[in-house]
């Protein structure tokens, strides 16, 4: 007899037994491996839009309802757009703790042929600008000519292809990184080509503007504040002396999300932990009812030549191949069902979900193995020494 392959020939000749021990090792699997994957994605996610945002606070118009248009905009993906007139801009750059300051415009494209949605564009100016062409350069480290856009992951459009915005031949030189929020879905380019799309879309009768010229309106400001002054007072003083608009801290809109994505990270990690134990816990009991089914047929082998060695290393072998189907079980069966859905948990949550990156997968696939492979190991333990010290005698006597 091939002592080797003796573990597999049991395992297979008790398929229903075999089958349900590999099920609760795939559980802990998927517990653990896919909890470790979707918590680091919402970390990733909310590390990935603190970068993004980079500036300390962001000024809208006072109708805008600020926070929420602001967190649609970024977080969600929702097109929006709102407008205020462009000299509001050096008032707040004269509010004192202010460093810098940089617009942006908003514009919600018709229909564009890169999806069947709308399109949220931003348009940034790229000589005050310092938010987002630290993050644009890793794609497109040019400068932004006439009609041209740097588009977002999740959208279709390839670089160098055309995209048709109210009418306007707009061409893709880059193409971001995934960032886990509503940026994914947006197209960034230069406030000319932004005013020349409401132009363009005001000739469709689509307009944006009921009385203001494009020339006149920003959307937002992007604030820097200076080193040693409060972000809140700074946010605070421009509400008390710029008319007409909202300093929204984006510490605090961080701060929102960060609790929400802690709320959540909890509760996976309390359904983690409670699916590991109750699976540890059976696999266990499994093991210990299997060595009273299992005595008379361990009885034989010790009559037949078997060590108490030999026996418990085949008590560990079978729940090692167990363990491995299951290992592999539930990572194809997490790669299947949480990596592919990533979009919908950021749309279905509202918050940032950025998967890891395959080597930090790779990482939490082999800890899970081990911790999987261990538990299983631990589980047989008690199994392996209660047939290994059995009275042969006894056993075999009892059958009689």
């Amino acid at each position: 007899m091939k002592l080797k392959t003796l573990p597999l020939k049991n395992l297979i000749k008790k398929p229903f037994r075999t089958g349900a021990l590999i099920l609760i090792a795939a559980l802990m699997t998927i517990a653990l491996f896919g909890g470790s994957v979707a918590s680091a994605s919402m970390k990733n996610g909310l590390d990935s839009l603190e970068q993004r945002l980079g500036a300390d606070i962001i000024v809208v118009p006072e109708e805008a309802e600020a926070k929420v248009e602001l967190e649609n905009i970024l977080l969600q993906g929702t097109p929006g757009y709102f407008y205020m007139d462009k000299s509001l801009e050096k008032q707040i750059a004269a509010i004192e703790g202010v460093e810098l300051t940089s617009p942006q415009y908003f514009l919600v494209s018709a229909n564009a042929e890169c999806c069947s949605v709308q399109v949220q564009i931003i348009g940034f100016d790229e000589e005050s600008d310092f938010s987002i062409k630290p993050w644009l350069k890793q794609c497109y480290d040019g400068t932004l000519g006439e009609n041209e856009i740097i588009v977002g992951s999740s959208l279709s459009t390839k670089v160098g292809h055309t995209l048709k915005l109210y009418g306007v031949d707009c061409k893709a030189v880059g193409k971001l990184d995934a960032t886990g929020t509503g940026l994914d879905t947006a197209i960034y380019t230069t406030p000319d080509t932004v005013r020349t799309l409401i132009k363009a879309s005001q000739e469709k009768g689509i307009g944006v503007l009921s009385k203001q010229s494009p020339d006149d309106v920003i959307s937002s400001v992007y604030v820097k504040v200076r080193e040693g002054y409060d972000i809140s007072e700074v946010a605070g003083a421009i509400n008390l002396q710029v008319d007409g608009v909202e300093a929204v801290p984006t510490r605090s809109m961080i701060t929102g999300t960060a609790d929400r994505l802690s709320a959540i990270s909890g509760s996976i990690g309390i359904i983690r932990n409670a699916v590991w134990i109750l699976a540890a816990v059976l696999m266990t009991a499994a093991f210990s009812v299997l060595a009273g089914v299992r005595r008379r047929e361990f009885a034989i082998l010790r009559t037949i030549g078997f060590s108490r060695r030999q026996l418990s290393a085949e008590v560990f072998s079978e729940s090692s191949l167990i363990c491995a189907g299951g290992i592999i079980a539930g990572i194809l069966l997490t790669a299947v069902t949480v990596f592919p859905f990533g979009s919908l948990i950021e749309q279905r949550t509202g918050l940032p979900y950025l998967s890891p990156d395959l080597l930090s997968n790779v990482r939490y696939a082999v800890l899970t193995a081990a911790a999987v492979l261990l538990t299983g190991v631990i589980s047989s333990a008690y199994s392996a020494y209660r047939l290994s010290r059995a009275d042969t005698g006894n056993i075999l006597r009892e059958g009689d």
